[in-house]
């Protein structure tokens, strides 16, 4: 029961804190209502996480080669560190927790597993640049393709409304097919949890996350780094969409927040750099630096306090 507690800990953690990323930027510029956003985050999400999470979940499980109850102080220590990041209120990537603990628990073991972790390693440092170099080409040609059609105020704003809530879903699916593997691929590669449980049970504490405990973070992404209209909230969150989605069929959980960042840093450069606030990267990209270091500790901890307990 521990180690089921653990996962469905650790999905909440991610939901509450990087699922906001998907509808942040919609639900700060006031076209999309939160509670809509919660609801439709939690339906796709579930659906992304059963149709394809099968390759991240595997991934994932490649280098956590584990027995169940370190699988257990894995999962539990990475959504100790995510929460903590949450309270914060700062966008963080569930992925470096996640590989961030499982080296932790490999450190205590005296066995490091190293397969695969150059890709990996590789697509977080592509992510947010990804979702720069996306949402800068996205915003240029959908902006004259938006000029050539001189719609009205109100043509615009539909429009808007309808493009932010269909790429929100988009983006909510890539979610749920990308990060459902930091949830559960653990158990999986304990062998406790089948792949199709592993998605299902993965996706559904994910969407708890989201309905629960969200807004903090939805609207720091949202506002923090830097001011959104409608128009540019729209490329932010289809870039996102994008680069999370490429990933998740590449087989590499990355990091929402670090796309949608990516991203909305694009949209600030395009709109100026000093748009940009200065303290809110910093912030953001320190979270990105200690998450990891704070889940290896907290795992090494946790696995030095139940070895205890078991000798004893």
């Amino acid at each position: 029961m521990f180690y089921l507690i653990s996962a469905l800990y650790l999905g909440w953690s991610l939901g509450a804190n990087d699922a906001a990323n998907i509808f942040g930027t919609a639900v700060s510029s006031k076209m999309v209502k939160f509670i809509t956003a919660v609801i439709l985050s939690s339906i796709f999400v579930i659906l992304g996480s059963i149709l394809e999470g099968r390759a991240g979940i595997e991934t994932i499980s490649k280098i956590s080669s584990m027995n169940l109850t370190a699988a257990g102080i894995s999962s539990l220590s990475t959504a100790i560190a995510v929460t903590i990041m949450t309270i914060l209120k700062l966008p963080v990537s569930t992925s470096q927790a996640v590989v961030g603990s499982i080296i932790g628990v490999g450190v205590m073991q005296k066995h490091v597993a190293l397969t695969g972790l150059n890709k990996i390693i590789i697509c977080w440092i592509g992510t947010p640049i990804g979702g720069c170099i996306v949402s800068v080409i996205l915003y240029v040609l959908l902006a004259r393709a938006m000029n050539r059609l001189r719609l009205s105020w109100a043509g615009f704003d539909f429009i808007m409304r309808a493009g932010l809530i269909i790429t929100g879903c988009y983006g909510a699916y890539a979610l749920g097919a990308n990060n459902v593997a930091n949830v559960t691929a653990v158990f999986y590669g304990a062998n406790f949890l089948s792949l199709q449980a592993a998605a299902l049970i993965g996706g559904a504490s994910i969407a708890l996350g989201i309905v629960t405990f969200s807004k903090g973070v939805m609207q720091t992404v949202g506002k923090g780094i830097v001011k959104l209209d409608a128009f540019s909230a729209l490329i932010v969150v289809l870039s996102n969409a994008i680069t999370v989605h490429i990933y998740a069929i590449i087989g590499v959980p990355v990091s929402t927040s670090q796309a949608v960042v990516g991203a909305v840093l694009g949209i600030g450069l395009l709109k100026r750099a000093e748009a940009l606030k200065k303290r809110a990267i910093i912030g953001v990209f320190s979270g990105w630096i200690a998450t990891p270091i704070i889940a290896a500790l907290v795992s090494m901890f946790i696995y030095f306090v139940a070895h205890i307990k078991y000798v004893g």
